[in-house]
């Protein structure tokens, strides 16, 4: 089954960071599939328009240069993720991180994240 990294999950794999457990590293390194959401680059131009995070090289080449080296895979937002959105309780107010649920939720997949919240919807989370 494949796994979904949330945006920090992605980040911190990309950065080597010691935020990241040795058993979400671990699940990276077994997983045939990883996945990261068009949400999560989403996020992170968001987040660095904001000033609020850098990236060692502009992000129209460091993201897709990441995404092959490390044989990740790109999630598309469907119109059917998007839909579920609308029917989720608000646990969680975040879009990016609703959206990520929704994408679980709607493609049956494990995610990667140290975010308690999505235990509240169902989601099995590895971390």
């Amino acid at each position: 089954m494949a796994v979904l990294l949330d945006t920090c999950a992605f980040l911190w794999w990309l950065e080597d960071a010691p935020e990241l457990t040795q058993r979400a590293r671990q699940a990276i390194i077994d997983e045939p599939e990883c996945l990261v959401s068009v949400a999560s680059f989403w996020e992170i131009c968001i987040k660095i328009s904001h000033e609020k995070l850098w990236l060692p090289a502009p992000v129209e080449k460091y993201i897709p240069d990441q995404m092959a080296a490390n044989g990740f895979t790109q999630l598309p937002i469907g119109f059917r993720d998007v839909c579920r959105v609308s029917k989720m309780p608000f646990h969680h107010k975040d879009p990016f991180d609703r959206l990520l649920m929704a994408q679980c939720q709607e493609s049956k997949l494990s995610i990667i994240s140290a975010d308690e919240i999505f235990d509240q919807y169902g989601i099995q989370r590895i971390w």
